[in-house]
């Protein structure tokens, strides 16, 4: 094969027929009576990675506002002792 015939082929794409993304929503926006309070720790959990990162908005679906809030949130439980800093 010559190298100009090298550059010609292509891999077939692959087919993402089953995986389908959907537009993640923000709990906090749909359900008007969840409120976000550092005294609620199991709520706050869910925010948390197992390595004791928070989650990012991205993978929690919050829009910016309540992110901000559930940051400022857990920021207050772990300065309290209910939410740890690290978890091993």
């Amino acid at each position: 094969m010559r190298m100009s015939d090298r550059t010609k082929i292509k891999k077939p794409l692959k087919k993402r027929d089953s995986f389908q993304l959907r537009k993640k929503v923000c709990r906090f926006c749909t359900d008007k009576t969840k409120v976000i309070d550092y005294k609620d720790y199991k709520q706050l959990e869910y925010f948390i990675k197992d390595r004791g990162k928070m989650i990012p908005s991205r993978v929690s679906g919050n829009c910016a506002k309540h992110q901000r809030r559930v940051a400022e949130e857990l920021k207050k439980a772990r300065y309290l002792a209910l939410l740890p800093y690290l978890r091993y």
